[in-house]
């Protein structure tokens, strides 16, 4: 409970002047360096905050800037506690983030992202003469389970030789994920999570179930994935960066699709989390690759044009994946994100969005790891908190170009809609849009932007 944590010092009973409800409020920081609390014990955070001259605060003291955790976060602004930040304080998460980075959440908000633009007859909708989504094809069919279990059925049967991936919703770091290619095997698991014929009882744990994708883009014989860490400083009017500081995660074993290999993670899945296990683990360069080498590599092999639709192709889904979840997420002035995105690419060079995470590891695995997440950070902390001062969220959230670093603008709802253009598909066609249409050039290539 948040009253073992002691996060909020002081509180004082004050009234809604709209519905005159009474709720919990907390005593200003009116002037001094800010103070700062983490229950977060990562050397790239805690450098940061030193950096600046912050104040250490324990959690039962005054603070501004709180980097949580996803459990922390989830006290915090549980509707039993009814808590209220003041102005000057925000947090590293916004309240209910679980829609965009619960698995079963994220797919729950698409589908009806779709669903909300086909019955307003939106272009973005349009589908193929199969029935299949042309632009908002970027998820893998995906059921929830048990609950979807017969459509999953269904599904399954329509091909049967199909490979799937089950994930528990709730955990991470690959932790509980498998593959599938038998009902039988589903049969097993249900036994073996004490879920009889599929009920749902109250310890039952829910998955996903997507198809797999069986032929990913290789490298050297291996199957990987791309991390890229967005920013979200606003939900309504969305505005989020993009940091061009990406990577690739590498298996350390050469990718097979063949049956007898399906219970090998160690040829599925990317996680540095399982990869460090393996014999072929090289610590030094930790199985990753920038995103520029992954570029140079693309543009080398296939050629610069083809590379450059796949990465504007990459930037376009983030922002429909977090367009599709900000009609319920809850717009806390005092919040911000950053979410860790997870891309498969495969051989045909379509990128599939995997899973965001909404706390992604701060863990250095390699001395480059720990160079490039504390610039993250600190690239970060210059957005939210700039000049390193004491916060204010009523303050604009309009930083300028010498302060994102290697952050780049993604996408900037309020300058979109003062345009007064519907930009959305035409970047996604590739078109310019409004008089200030411009390229982004620091990613190494473009970002469809409005507001250049």
């Amino acid at each position: 409970m948040i009253s073992q944590i002691h996060v909020f010092p002081e509180p004082q009973l004050c009234v809604n002047a709209i519905c005159g409800r009474p709720f919990t409020c907390f005593r200003k920081i009116m002037t001094g360096k800010v103070k700062w609390v983490t229950d977060i014990d990562k050397s790239v955070l805690l450098n940061n905050f030193e950096k600046r001259g912050w104040i250490q605060a324990s959690a039962s003291e005054d603070w501004n800037f709180y980097w949580m955790s996803v459990q922390t976060v989830r006290n915090v602004f549980s509707v039993e506690n009814g808590y209220r930040l003041s102005d000057d304080q925000i947090v590293n998460h916004f309240p209910n983030h679980s829609e965009l980075t619960r698995k079963d959440l994220m797919i729950k908000n698409i589908k009806r992202y779709r669903k909300e633009l086909e019955k307003e007859g939106s272009p973005l909708a349009e589908k193929d003469e199969n029935g299949k989504y042309v632009h908002l094809d970027f998820v893998p069919v995906t059921f929830m389970l048990p609950a979807d279990y017969n459509m999953f059925v269904e599904e399954f049967r329509k091909n049967p030789n199909s490979t799937w991936i089950m994930k528990p919703c709730g955990k991470a770091q690959g932790k509980g994920i498998f593959l599938i290619n038998k009902l039988s095997q589903i049969k097993k698991w249900s036994r073996d999570n004490k879920g009889p014929n599929f009920v749902t009882t109250p310890c039952k744990e829910t998955y996903v179930i997507s198809l797999y994708i069986d032929s990913p883009l290789l490298i050297g014989g291996k199957k990987f994935d791309l991390r890229f860490y967005v920013l979200v400083t606003s939900i309504r009017p969305l505005k989020c960066y993009m940091y061009k500081l990406g990577f690739c995660r590498f298996c350390t074993v050469k990718y097979t699709p063949s049956n007898n290999e399906l219970d090998n993670m160690f040829v599925h899945l990317t996680n540095v989390a399982i990869q460090k296990h393996g014999d072929d683990y090289n610590p030094i360069h930790g199985g990753k690759w920038s995103v520029a080498n992954l570029k140079l590599h693309l543009e080398s092999t296939r050629g610069k044009t083809v590379t450059d639709k796949l990465f504007d192709e990459i930037y376009w889904m983030i922002v429909q994946s977090l367009r599709a979840a900000t009609p319920v997420m809850i717009n806390d002035k005092h919040c911000f994100e950053c979410y860790g995105y997870d891309i498969i690419i495969d051989s045909k060079l379509k990128p599939w969005l995997i899973e965001v995470n909404a706390s992604p590891s701060l863990a250095s695995s390699t001395a480059n790891d720990r160079i490039m997440k504390y610039n993250l950070i600190n690239d970060t902390l210059n957005i939210v908190a700039p000049n390193g001062d004491i916060p204010d969220y009523k303050l604009s959230k309009n930083p300028s170009k010498e302060a994102l670093g290697n952050y780049v603008i993604l996408w900037d709802e309020e300058l979109a809609v003062n345009e007064g253009v519907d930009c959305d598909m035409k970047n996604r066609l590739g078109q310019a849009c409004g008089s200030k249409a411009g390229r982004t050039k620091d990613l190494g290539r473009s970002i469809a932007t409005i507001w250049k």
